[in-house]
């Protein structure tokens, strides 16, 4: 009786140690991840909200709390509009043109080739996103040269002919920022979209070739669907990495000429520490968080990106 006794208890316990493993699952390997984003992310958004209803200047002094900042910004600021339009310009176009299409078109291409060939040449890509920022922004630097030592303008006058040597810097600078941050944005999703092609099922493209398809119809069928997924995620985070990126083009352009590079997220930081405008740079801080905060969920409803996220149909025990 005592053996059938022990056996009850230890099925009744048994559940109850299932939720105690679970909790304890949960705070070994969520707890930390939860800890990091209420300090680093949480909190400081928490903070920038107060210091934004307040007059915090270069002394970091506070005498008092106010609605100022957004008066400002709603009726006071003449650049905004201007830093807004360039903004979406040039989050839109380096995301379809460069981080999208073109890094799509490189894992099509070196995908296409032999795996040694392609390798190579994704690990040259690579090279300017693993080397430090200040030698990538030197290299577009000497290649935009307003003199004729410049790359660009050597490459002009030497094959084109062309007389007069030309000055990016001045004359596109918009492009110049789209292209310089393009380049280097487009390797992301040059290896997400690798991966992805690599783990299609080679049998999928023996039946398409042995059923007659041609290349472009292979990667509209079988290639472009498998990358449904890959797709969304690039768009979703490259459209929010642009909004708040602004570390190439501060070292490139400075922003310049003028205020004609100044994105919207340097024009906070111009803001607040070129002029002291500390609490006028949280204002517009709170706007970019919004602005995250509405890209992301729209791109998550867009994308329907909760069917990515779904439990599996099948449980693995």
């Amino acid at each position: 009786m005592s053996a059938i006794a022990d056996d009850l208890r230890r099925e009744r316990a048994g559940p109850g140690r299932q939720r105690n493993r679970r909790r304890a699952n949960f705070v070994i390997f969520l707890g930390p991840a939860i800890v990091l984003t209420i300090l680093f992310f949480v909190i400081p958004v928490i903070i920038d909200v107060v210091v934004s209803f307040t007059d915090m200047g270069r002394s970091l002094q506070i005498t008092g709390f106010t609605t100022e900042q957004y008066e400002k910004i709603f009726g006071g600021d003449r650049r905004l509009v201007q830093v807004i339009g360039l903004t979406l310009l040039y989050v839109f176009a380096t995301l379809a043109i460069f981080n999208l299409t073109f890094a799509l078109v490189l894992a099509l291409v070196t995908t296409a080739t032999n795996r040694m060939t392609g390798n190579f040449f994704r690990g040259v890509w690579l090279l300017p996103r693993m080397s430090p920022s200040v030698l990538y922004i030197l290299l577009w630097v000497w290649v935009i040269n307003p003199s004729e030592f410049g790359l660009l303008n050597q490459i002009l006058m030497s094959v084109l002919g062309l007389e007069t040597p030309i000055d990016p810097l001045n004359e596109a600078p918009v492009m110049l920022i789209i292209i310089a941050n393009g380049f280097i944005g487009a390797s992301m999703g040059m290896i997400i979209f690798t991966s992805a092609i690599r783990a299609i099922p080679e049998h999928l493209f023996h039946a398409a070739r042995v059923d007659g398809a041609g290349s472009m119809a292979i990667i509209r069928h079988i290639t472009l669907p498998a990358l449904r997924w890959p797709i969304s995620f690039v768009t979703i985070y490259q459209t929010l990495s642009l909004l708040v990126s602004f570390e190439y083009i501060l070292l490139l352009t400075e922003g310049g000429p003028f205020y004609d590079t100044t994105v919207y997220a340097l024009y906070i930081f111009r803001r607040a520490f070129d002029t002291g405008q500390y609490a006028y740079g949280a204002a517009l801080a709170v706007f970019i968080i919004a602005l995250g905060v509405f890209f992301a969920l729209l791109g998550w409803r867009f994308f329907d990106m909760q069917k990515l996220l779904q439990r599996p149909r099948i449980e693995v025990q």
